[in-house]
């Protein structure tokens, strides 16, 4: 028997809790966090308090997003775990009737305080992305798509296209980016 099931459940519920951002439920979305926590995410670098207000108003806007969420990989050291997870971006601009869909793993630094597991710091990588159509191919700017890498580009241009710029280069599936996020969670593993 796995002495660890409470807690790999308690994270798993964490990264599926990830549905309250789809689902506009703000409080629920910033209880996923512990206090001081960070987010570095295609549009959002920062604090996760200000990422939730972000969210609140992308979820005001014409672009709209649901994010499916695998079962997570998780590896422990005493109250810290490091989890990657397998998700699924799917968003689409109904004014724009132009959609996109990325495929994502989420790092996250999650730790157990006070007997609870939050998160302390989520990154993603991104390992490819395409465009979706309502009921036509609309028109797309090539220049502009390839101004991002391949792997999150058609994702990026929609976001850019609503409103929500991309702000820095972001993590690849096997990229330099990617390796020190993960050599940075190791550490901070180690450090526990």
């Amino acid at each position: 028997m796995d002495a660890r099931l409470e807690d790999r459940a308690a994270i798993a519920d964490l990264m599926t809790g990830w549905m309250h951002r789809d689902l506009s439920e703000w409080d629920q979305l910033r209880a996923l966090f512990h206090p001081g926590a960070t987010i570095a995410i295609t549009w959002f670098d920062g604090s996760a308090a200000d990422f939730v207000e972000g969210s609140a108003r992308m979820g005001a806007s014409d672009l709209r997003s649901k994010h499916v969420i695998t079962s997570p990989s998780i590896t422990f050291n005493g109250d810290r775990a490091l989890v990657q997870t397998n998700a699924m971006i799917i968003a689409e601009n109904t004014a724009l009737e132009l959609g996109a869909t990325a495929h994502n793993r989420f790092l996250d630094q999650v730790e157990k305080r006070d007997g609870v597991w939050r998160i302390s710091r989520r990154d993603s990588s991104y390992d490819m992305s395409c465009f979706t159509f309502l009921t036509k191919v609309q028109e797309i700017d090539e220049k502009e798509v390839r101004r991002f890498p391949r792997e999150y580009a058609a994702l990026a241009y929609l976001l850019e296209k609503s409103g929500f710029p991309i702000v820095r280069e972001f993590p690849t599936r096997d990229s330099a980016l990617e390796a020190g996020i993960k050599a940075a969670g190791t550490a901070w593993l180690g450090d526990a």
